[in-house]
């Protein structure tokens, strides 16, 4: 067999808009392998999804394929192209053709500079700044941490969900020891941006600049998203102090430069490609969801009633009934001295004004509770719309694996859920399985049939049924076994 070569380029795909405020660049960074049977292509872009929402079209994925298939001879079954998901705070990205012709070129440019290479594969820790953002309730049920929404009362909070703190590493080497590219998998959910919200690849873009730096030799660093759908940043909601996610990427561009220190290379030139094709049943409860929800928001609205405080007259009071629980109308020696009279006008005074406080608080949270439903109502009725105008009761589905030496990638078009991942991992016959979701294609979230009845978020931006997680954990076993 011929020895394994390697070629990398990128192109910025940022939007060419003055108006537009960028921190820093958005990239199509490019990986093409080839072992003189098979080829592959990686394709990590720094945007949202490969399609259906933002600046992707549904036409960006098949349209690539096909030029990178018919110009540069690699099949399209043999192309993965990975989504980081930065968020944008507005519209990103080049136009669509823009798109399509800027990492086609980066593809090109990647075959023309291939050299012999040698892989290694190793994998590191990160667990810092992530946290599963849906939060396991007392009752059982789910709350996931959102700007759009506010936390519940801490005293409801029983624990947290699941992270996977692995990073997955395949490193790239010239046959002299020179480093030509990483290959870095981390399950993540990149949120949080930059002061003022301009656009950003976000804490993977400013992690592989990191390694980037660290490595020299021009070498080239791409992440690929794993299974976040659940993730976020441990400082999502703090309002303290600025949103700023570089020093996030420099914890995770950090842990992976240690992790390579230790990956050591060696002439593997195994590669090959599965791809299965699968049919994903689409959910049809979302009118009793809808039910649920709209009987659960009456309920908090019946136990809402009249108060005696506004904002005004309750910040002030509520702030001194907590700074003294005890004495909070006014010193210790008053109360003595009332007491000591016989007077009971400051106790009593103290009753009405913690009934009244009570009153308050309560309204506020189930106000609190009343706005997360109406967002989930909105967000059911506008998927169920989503799920009836297509016509069909599946959603088509790409699993595909890539085989790199002892590198076994398993991709998924929608945004797995951090369990998801874990378990297809565990069941792999391979040592080094790495997950990589919101890859070629996308269709919103794909959390566990356990969690349904839980209703996070993941859960009510869904649209496919529960029965959808075997049909999906078997054909990415099926994939993994034939690689």
């Amino acid at each position: 067999m011929s020895p394994l070569r390697a070629g990398v380029a990128k192109s910025d795909i940022t939007i060419s808009d003055e108006s537009v405020p960028v921190h820093d660049p958005l990239y199509a960074k490019v990986l093409v392998l080839d072992n003189g049977e098979t080829q592959v292509a990686i394709i990590a872009m720094d945007v949202v999804a490969i399609g259906m929402i933002f600046d992707v079209g549904d036409d960006f994925l098949p349209e690539l394929r096909a030029r990178i298939e018919g110009e540069l001879d690699i099949p399209g079954a043999n192309v993965l192209v990975n989504a980081s998901h930065t968020h944008p705070p507005r519209k990103m990205l080049c136009e669509h053709a823009e798109q399509v012709e800027r990492t086609f070129d980066a593809v090109r440019r990647a075959m023309e500079s291939m050299v012999e290479v040698q892989i290694g594969v190793g994998v590191g820790h990160e667990d810092r700044f992530v946290i599963n953002r849906t939060l396991r309730l007392r009752d059982g049920k789910g709350w996931t941490i959102r700007q759009a929404n506010p936390c519940p009362p801490d005293e409801e909070v029983a624990s947290l969900g699941p992270i996977d703190p692995e990073i997955g590493i395949l490193r790239i080497d010239r046959t002299d020891g020179r480093p030509l590219a990483v290959v870095y998998n981390y399950a993540c959910h990149p949120l949080i941006g930059m002061p003022g919200g301009p656009v950003t690849a976000n804490f993977p873009g400013f992690a592989s600049e990191v390694i980037e730096d660290c490595l020299g030799e021009g070498a080239m660093a791409l992440f690929l998203q794993g299974a976040g759908g659940d993730m976020t940043e441990v400082l999502y909601k703090a309002f303290h102090q600025p949103r700023d996610s570089q020093p996030l990427g420099m914890m995770l561009g950090q842990s992976t430069v240690k992790a390579l220190a230790g990956v050591q290379t060696g002439a593997d030139t195994r590669l090959k490609v599965v791809s299965e094709t699968i049919r994903l049943p689409r959910r049809t409860d979302s009118p009793e969801r809808i039910a649920e929800l709209l009987e659960e928001r009456e309920g908090l609205l019946a136990s809402m009633g009249g108060m005696a405080l506004n904002f005004r007259s309750f910040l002030p009071l509520y702030l001194q009934y907590a700074l003294n629980p005890e004495y909070p109308a006014d010193y210790s020696y008053r109360y003595m001295q009332a007491e000591e009279r016989g007077s009971n006008e400051i106790t009593a005074l103290d009753e009405l004004n913690r009934k009244n406080i009570a009153k308050y608080l309560h309204n506020i949270r189930a106000m609190e509770r009343i706005a997360r439903i109406q967002a989930n109502i909105g967000t059911l009725r506008s998927h169920k719309a989503f799920n009836e105008a297509s016509g069909e009761d599946t959603i088509e589905a790409e699993v595909q694996g890539i085989r790199i030496g002892e590198c076994v990638l398993i991709t998924s078009p929608a945004e797995v859920l951090t369990q998801i991942g874990l378990n297809v991992k565990g069941a792999s016959p391979h040592r080094y399985t790495f997950m990589a979701a919101f890859s070629n294609g996308y269709m919103h979230y794909g959390p566990p049939a356990s969690e349904y009845e839980m209703g996070g978020y993941e859960v009510t931006e869904c649209l496919l049924a529960p029965e959808w997680q075997q049909l999906y954990e078997e054909t990415a076993a099926e994939v993994l076994r034939q690689l």
